[in-house]
């Protein structure tokens, strides 16, 4: 007898049984997979689709961003924000002072739509914009940044400086929202034009981004992460910022005063546009 060829078939098969473990289990699970209803068998595989698809569609919307629907009154101390905030709501004339914190209210837009957004009026200080950017930047609708056309020639790099942050942030160039420019205070005589104002913040704009760009490649030979301002070998101009830009005129006061009406019926066109 040739014990010596069984002996080699039995270690064979040993080899291929440790090589293979799961193959019984596989072959057991084809067979029963081969005995069942072909309705059935769709009927799983249906199943698994729409788990699958279940899972995809979570995803997206749990990590989609946050649903803009705030309109944001941002700009330096004094430029007139905590004015426009009460008389877009109430239209009346209400003293205010220096904000500390944020203050917020439903304001419904002028249109057919019936729109409502939540109007944020957040501090003009520079050692708390910052913080409050950060909180409220993921739900802007809308920015709107208020300018002191008065006293705007002796605070132009401020103001251009601010608007730097503004829009190199990542948060606000991903989300694109609406910027309106309100340029303030037109009831005042050395009140400068939007248009003014709008060509002045291009050339600061314009040699910010020259010294921050080349600051920061000093620093660590990166921009920091943030967004580069319009567009690489051209002079800025609004018109290459992601968003829907707009300069307007308005008059929180009124030409009457306290007890006249506010000027602002052209920023509330473009809120009614949102």
């Amino acid at each position: 007898m040739d014990t010596g060829g069984t002996g080699n078939m039995e270690e064979k098969t040993d080899v291929e049984m440790v090589e293979n473990p799961f193959e019984p289990y596989i072959e057991s699970l084809r067979q029963q997979l081969e005995d069942q209803d072909p309705f059935f068998l769709i009927g799983i595989v249906v199943a698994l689709a729409v788990v699958v698809i279940t899972c995809v569609f979570l995803k997206y919307f749990l990590t989609s961003k946050t649903v803009q629907s705030a309109v944001l009154l941002v700009g330096l101390c004094d430029s007139g924000k905590t004015l426009i905030f009460s008389r877009l709501l109430s239209a009346k004339f209400k003293r205010t002072q220096t904000s500390i914190t944020d203050s917020s209210a439903p304001y419904k837009a002028k249109n057919d739509r019936g729109s409502t957004w939540t109007l944020i009026d957040l501090p003009g200080h520079d050692s708390l914009r910052p913080q409050y950017l950060e909180k409220f930047k993921s739900a802007a609708r809308a920015i709107v940044f208020v300018v002191d056309s008065a006293i705007f020639q002796k605070e132009v790099r401020d103001v251009a400086e601010f608007l730097y942050v503004l829009l190199t942030d990542t948060v606000v160039s991903r989300n694109a929202p609406t910027l309106l420019v309100a340029c303030n205070k037109q009831d005042i005589t050395m009140a400068k034009s939007a248009k003014l104002i709008q060509q002045q913040l291009e050339k600061e704009l314009n040699t910010l981004r020259v010294t921050r760009s080349a600051a920061l490649s000093a620093q660590d030979g990166s921009n920091g992460g943030s967004m580069y301002l319009g567009k690489k070998g051209k002079d800025f101009e609004f018109s290459q910022l992601p968003m829907k830009v707009e300069f307007l005129e308005c008059s929180a006061r009124g030409c009457k005063g306290e007890e006249g009406d506010a000027d602002i019926e052209s920023l509330e066109r473009s809120l009614s546009k949102l």
